[in-house]
């Protein structure tokens, strides 16, 4: 996933993916308690596609603000 990506889709979509990584990054985090992680390098991808996620509706909500004022 790439910011250009993100950026083409409206904030309830991005929404909806950030409940996503949300979700997997817990099954991540339980997997890896356990012992059954085998790809750990999903942790970090996942984390970071989450602050991208962030980062982009942050943008697009800082967008809205200044076009009302």
């Amino acid at each position: 996933m790439n910011a250009n990506e993100l950026r083409d889709k409206t904030p309830d979509q991005l929404r909806d993916q950030l409940v996503q990584l949300k979700k997997e990054a817990f099954n991540l985090r339980f997997q890896q308690a356990t012992g059954q992680l085998e790809n750990t390098a999903r942790m970090r991808a996942v984390k970071r596609d989450t602050a991208r996620v962030k980062t982009i509706l942050n943008e697009k909500a800082a967008a809205a603000a200044s076009t009302e004022a």
